[in-house]
């Protein structure tokens, strides 16, 4: 395995002296990372997916480098070293913090605040780099021609391919216009309707609440595309399934008052004797004013958790043999390279930050975890047992999450799995030494809530390092610019968070008072980690809907399907899934053109083509979009303004609402023909 990196020439020699970790690289790069990870958390708690951002950052820096800030192709690599941690620690926060408000005890939303975020961010993103630095030359140098980390390969050949940067960013540029522009007309002037829908009324005897819906935006379409016909169509089967299949089914069999108390029991509705809730309960008639929405909250999103969390633990248990020979494999890689380390340390190709870094680092972040108060937990001795927890855990899923994105890459990676392991484990743990009950549930997501986020961000890390061995970086100025981006991006994270959570005015005229967890972002993930806490800890779960879902994960599985995937798309509404499955569509129709004309990419070309770069700039696009939109709503003059132009009513006015919705969907068909034209630029 090390002769490969004997005889392997990196794009900048070792023996080249050019400027890399500068203040500017630096500066940029917390730029982008901030930018990127608002955008992330944006997407996490909306449709429950995210997307890299190591390839969009680095094309944007190639042109801006070149054209502006004259950087070399060392400083590019920490600009987008830097930025996509931003990306990672996003997702990890917002696929499990927002959990705090969805624990049994009302006092545990309290944890919920700016500080705790920034905290656990912080934390869970160093600890991932910190854990990923005694790895990198067992995997990334020892192992480069068994890993191929593609996303880091990509990477390196967008960086090593910078005379072609302008070319590429004109794409990614392009893409980013048209979803600023149509998130314009649809989320300020409201030209665009958000959420078209077609439904049948609770006594339609032949098919009652069904539901076809699509939050038609940019973001959606442009995710659908990146992610490929084969999975946004598994993903979007799983929302067919709930909303065409068990919502009318339960609609038909279960009364109006079974739900109502089902409602109430779950916290969605205040009291059976009074109005409001989810679907819009009327006491007096007995009925719900829409009863799609009310059966989701009641039934389906439970049978939906459960179908996630064993989809997660299915991918997990399939990844088992590469999990063992992860361990074994960087075991015996990182005492060989500690046997030659000696004779390559001088070069400057090979210089990681010591291992004395490492372990008092790692000290260090326990040493926050038991004394600082943002931190959940009675008294030291229960922090510390947290803190040694998010060490060990950490310690092998940051080995394993480091090792199979080396194969299949970041957006691949079982981070849920190993996340639901985690919160499983220590569940499990607790209830062997006698912690039970809901004063426990906060300190069980807080160590579920750090892994996620450091085997995300060591994750990222390890592409990053892998771009920067392909083109010759100084790996310590990499680890260096990680830990400056993890720290700069999380503070922007908790900022984003707590914004996307605040309640327009509607929503507490409904009394409700978070934002996360409603229609609006569902953060899926987020609210599965909560169950399961509940579950094991508190017994306060109906276990047989939960039951029911793990089944259908089963079934799927069975049936060759990837049953996370599913899981997710049973979680998700329709209205969610349906425009990301448009987007896949519009891939799978071009790529059977170029397997019909013999034009097939690589799985790199199809990273750089022109389609996919498109799709990035309308992911970025239209969720930095939303993220600003949701900034000035935060405010009462925002919300005034925003009510101001809104142009919904007088359009509904004029061409009624189904001809509202048309002219949504019009603009929608709209920028598919567009992605689609210019994706077959690249193929033909």
């Amino acid at each position: 395995m090390s002769q490969s990196s004997k005889t392997f020439k990196p794009f900048v020699s070792p023996e080249t002296n050019m400027k890399e970790l500068t203040v500017k690289s630096i500066l940029v790069g917390s730029l982008f990372g901030v930018i990127f990870g608002a955008a992330t958390v944006y997407l996490a708690l909306k449709a429950g997916l995210t997307v890299t951002a190591s390839i969009p950052i680095a094309v944007i820096a190639i042109t801006l480098g070149r054209r502006f800030l004259k950087t070399t192709i060392l400083e590019n690599n920490i600009i987008q070293t830097t930025g996509s941690a931003g990306e990672s620690i996003a997702g990890g926060v917002a696929f499990t913090l927002p959990g705090f408000l969805f624990l049994s005890s009302p006092t545990s939303a309290e944890y919920f605040n700016y500080l705790t975020i920034l905290v656990l961010a912080i934390v869970g993103g160093l600890l991932g780099t910190l854990l990923m630095i005694p790895l990198r030359r067992a995997l990334i140098v020892n192992e480069h021609d068994t890993l191929p980390y593609p996303e880091g390969t990509a990477c390196g050949d967008v960086l090593k391919a910078g005379e072609k940067g302008g070319d590429f960013a004109k794409t990614a540029f392009w893409g980013l216009g048209v979803a600023l522009l149509y998130a314009f007309l649809q989320k300020i002037l409201h030209v665009i309707a958000e959420t078209p829908y077609y439904a049948t009324k609770q006594i339609n005897k032949f098919f009652p609440s069904a539901r076809v819906s699509g939050e038609i935006t940019p973001e959606y379409i442009g995710i659908g595309y990146i992610i490929g016909p084969r999975i946004a169509g598994v993903l979007v089967a799983g929302s067919v399934l709930s909303w065409m299949v068990f919502i009318p089914l339960l609609s038909t069999l279960v009364p109006g008052d079974v739900i109502a108390l089902q409602l109430a029991k779950l916290g969605y509705l205040a009291d059976i004797t009074k109005p409001g809730g989810k679907g819009g309960w009327d006491p007096v008639t007995h009925h719900f004013s829409d009863y799609a929405s009310a059966i989701y909250y009641a039934y389906v999103r439970q049978i939906g958790a459960g179908a996630v969390a064993a989809g997660g633990i299915i991918t997990l248990i399939k990844t088992i043999p590469t999990i063992v020979k992860s361990v074994k494999g960087s075991l015996s890689s990182l005492k060989a390279g500690n046997e030659e380390g000696a004779a390559t340390a001088v070069l400057r190709t090979e210089r990681d930050l010591s291992l004395k870094v490492v372990g008092l680092g790692s000290l260090g972040l326990i040493a926050v975890i038991t004394l600082l108060p943002q931190v959940p937990g009675d008294n030291l001795l229960q922090k510390l047992f947290i803190g040694i927890l998010v060490l060990l855990f950490g310690a092998l899923f940051v080995t394993v999450a480091s090792r199979i994105v080396g194969l299949i890459g970041t957006s691949n990676s079982p981070i849920s799995g190993m996340t639901i392991a985690t919160v499983m484990g220590t569940s499990l743990i607790f209830l062997s030494v006698g912690w039970t009950g809901k004063a426990f549930e906060p300190l069980v997501l807080v160590v579920g809530g750090m892994i996620c986020i450091a085997a995300a961000n060591a994750g990222g890390t390890s592409q990053d390092l892998k771009s920067g061995y392909l083109v010759g970086a100084t790996p310590r100025n990499q680890q260096i610019a990680l830990f400056i981006g993890a720290i700069v991006s999380s503070v922007i994270i908790g900022i984003t968070v707590k914004f996307l959570d605040k309640p327009s005015t509607e929503m507490l005229q409904q009394g409700v008072h978070h934002a996360i967890g409603s229609e609006k972002f569902p953060a899926p993930q987020a609210t599965l980690m909560a169950t399961l806490i509940k579950g094991i800890l508190s017994q306060n779960l109906d276990w047989q809907y939960v039951m029911v879902g793990i089944f259908l994960a089963v079934t799927v599985e069975l049936c060759g399907l990837k049953a996370l995937s599913f899981a997710i798309g049973v979680y998700l509404p329709l209205s969610t899934t349906l425009p990301i499955f448009v987007g896949g569509a519009i891939r799978g129709i071009i790529e059977a053109k170029q397997k019909k004309a013999n034009k097939q990419l690589s799985a790199e070309e199809e990273e750089l083509s022109k389609g996919s770069l498109f799709a990035t700039g309308l992911v970025a696009g239209g969720a930095v979009a939303g993220v600003l939109i949701a900034f000035i709503a935060g405010s009462d003059k925002g919300e005034r303004f925003l009510n101001a132009v809104s142009m919904e009513d007088s359009i509904s006015h004029a061409l009624s609402q189904d001809g509202y919705f048309l002219v949504g969907a019009l603009f929608f068909a709209l920028m598919g023909i567009i992605l689609y034209r210019v994706a077959m630029k690249k193929a033909v």
